[in-house]
């Protein structure tokens, strides 16, 4: 006579094993879902007081002072070159560098850069020995305007999603170059 071999309790262990992964995965989409909403609205949100600048320095300060807050970043910054001339500007205010030092951080990446440091990167200025999670978004802009990098930083360490990430600091970085445009061409 021959032996039965009971399948089930094999079969529902292992499908109980799928839902529970099946289950995991859709909470992890869940939680990515709403963090990707929220970044799409802060987004948005800057953009629209960028769009709302009355004029150059008025665009400055707004990146400078308002956007840290919209975004939920410790810091940002931006450096800019045209000609022979580089300024930075963030929280503290507006300084005069090296146009070289700008067009160094720019050169060896399109787009955006985003990366966990040990020091934030030396445009942030006093902030960068606080920073410890960086983006660094490309400024470029047809001649005359001026090229250069907004810098966003966090205190806290970041794992980065960067292919979602990028593309709305992309983005964002477009939205300030044709501000500026705006302003800087008579």
């Amino acid at each position: 006579m021959g032996k039965v071999i009971n399948f089930e309790d094999r079969a529902v262990a292992t499908l109980r094993a799928r839902v529970a992964a099946a289950e995991e995965a859709n909470q992890d989409l869940i939680a990515f879902a709403r963090g990707h909403s929220g970044a799409v609205a802060s987004i948005h949100e800057a953009v629209l007081a960028a769009v709302e600048a009355e004029g150059f320095d008025h665009l400055i300060h707004i990146v400078t002072q308002d956007w840290p807050q919209i975004l939920g970043l410790d810091a940002v910054a931006v450096a800019l070159y045209v000609g022979g001339k580089g300024m930075r500007a963030d929280a503290s205010g507006l300084q005069f560098v090296d146009p070289r030092v700008i067009e160094r951080s720019i050169s060896g990446f399109e787009g955006v850069v985003l990366r966990g440091v040990e020091r934030g990167h030396p445009l942030f200025g006093p902030a960068c020995d606080l920073i410890r999670a960086e983006a660094l978004v490309r400024l470029d802009s047809e001649t005359p305007l001026p090229k250069g990098l907004l810098a966003l930083g966090q205190r806290g360490e970041q794992g980065f999603e960067t292919r979602h990430g990028s593309e709305l600091l992309v983005f964002l970085g477009r939205v300030l170059t044709r501000c500026m445009g705006r302003w800087l061409i008579p």
